[in-house]
């Protein structure tokens, strides 16, 4: 009998193992979609915020413009040249050129370009 009581613990241990692995099984598929869905949300961000960058509203043009200024890159330089080519609002003309100049002085400081 008192063998009986080993071999139930035994299993009572196993479906506890079995459980566990189930649990953290599920919290990795969670943290993986997650993570997906940020880069999802991410670019669709982007995304809108490039195109409000030439929409007919100024105020969504002010706000891609300060979106922009926080995501430094060769990209959004290239993008910003072609905006202030494009701008006839001079308030806006004059954002986009401090963004543009605080955007190549931060990409070509000593420490951007050894970090890359």
């Amino acid at each position: 009998m008192h063998l009986e009581e080993a071999d139930v613990l035994v299993v009572k241990t196993e479906r506890a193992s079995a459980r566990a692995l189930k649990i953290a099984g599920l919290v990795l598929l969670g943290a993986v979609s997650a993570a997906v869905v940020g880069v999802i949300l991410a670019r669709e961000q982007m995304v809108r915020h490039r195109q409000d960058l030439f929409s007919q509203h100024p105020l969504r043009r002010l706000a891609a413009l300060g979106y922009l200024r926080s995501h430094p890159n060769i990209d959004n330089v290239l993008l910003l040249r072609d905006y202030l080519a494009w701008e006839q609002r001079p308030m806006l003309r004059k954002r986009a050129t401090g963004v543009l100049g605080s955007m190549e002085r931060h990409l070509t400081e000593p420490e951007a370009a050894e970090g890359s």
